[in-house]
């Protein structure tokens, strides 16, 4: 019987392409967050993960950020010695110490580390903080992103995740909301890879209704099977695909808990 627990390798994978890839999102729609980043020239951010992922993440000087796979050339090292260490670093209990860039401490500091306070505090709102309509509309466009890639990296990483990626025929699946953001899970040869962009074609879809409904999925306030019968989530195209979808972001919760 597979292991129904999430493991520190997937989730070091959702961490890295899923929450730390969402800056690029914040960055491109938050002005706040480009406020951030004074920084005169780009500044890449390599992430090493013992028996996990590598990637790098530039900031570029227009106040925009883009997350590339592996470490190529990097200002700043962050090394990590075990996934579980990774994990840490995003929740907070281990602080990382850079293997070189160590000249660029102070844009970790001053721009780096509020950014993910920012970040945060949108994946992680309040009650309070979804009072404000912007604040709620850029917290759930946020979290749509997250989410599918967090998709993505449980179908290629996690034990039942594979399993069900097995499962999926190759083709594009459109996630989105209507008149909103969409995301595009696309599947080659039962591998994921998560576009954060609407689908401009697709082989199956699933599509909520509005803002309110996608928060109350995200957040496990609504049964995502009640809301197909009541026609609140669209589904179309090739209903197998959104059903492997649908088991592997059942694992989502788990890991983004």
């Amino acid at each position: 019987m597979m292991d129904s627990k999430p493991d520190a390798r997937t989730l070091s994978y959702i961490n890295l392409y899923a929450v730390l890839g969402t800056l690029e999102n914040l960055c491109e729609l938050d002005e706040g967050a480009r406020a951030l980043l004074t920084n005169k020239k780009p500044i890449a951010i390599g992430f090493s993960v013992k028996g996990g992922p590598s990637a790098t993440l530039t900031f570029f000087t227009n106040g925009r950020c883009r997350m590339e796979d592996g470490i190529k050339e990097c200002d700043i090292l962050l090394p990590f010695s075990s996934c579980e260490k990774f994990n840490g670093m995003i929740d907070g209990t281990v602080t990382p110490i850079p293997s070189k860039g160590f000249q660029h401490i102070k844009f970790l500091l001053k721009s780096f580390v509020p950014l993910t306070d920012r970040l945060s505090k949108y994946l992680r709102a309040t009650p309070e903080d979804l009072e404000d309509e912007e604040f709620f509309n850029m917290s759930t466009t946020l979290m749509l992103y997250t989410i599918a890639v967090a998709i993505a990296q449980i179908g290629n990483q996690d034990e039942i995740g594979k399993f069900s990626a097995h499962n999926i025929p190759d083709g594009d699946i459109s996630i989105g909301i209507k008149d909103g953001p969409g995301a595009v899970i696309r599947v080659e040869d039962h591998h994921l890879l998560a576009l954060k962009k609407p689908a401009a074609t697709y082989r199956a879809v699933m599509e909520f209704k509005d803002m309110k409904l996608a928060r109350d999925l995200f957040d496990g306030n609504v049964n995502a099977l009640a809301c197909i019968g009541s026609g609140d989530i669209r589904m179309g195209g090739m209903i197998s695909m959104v059903d492997n979808v649908n088991r592997i972001l059942d694992r989502v919760a788990l890991y983004l808990a």
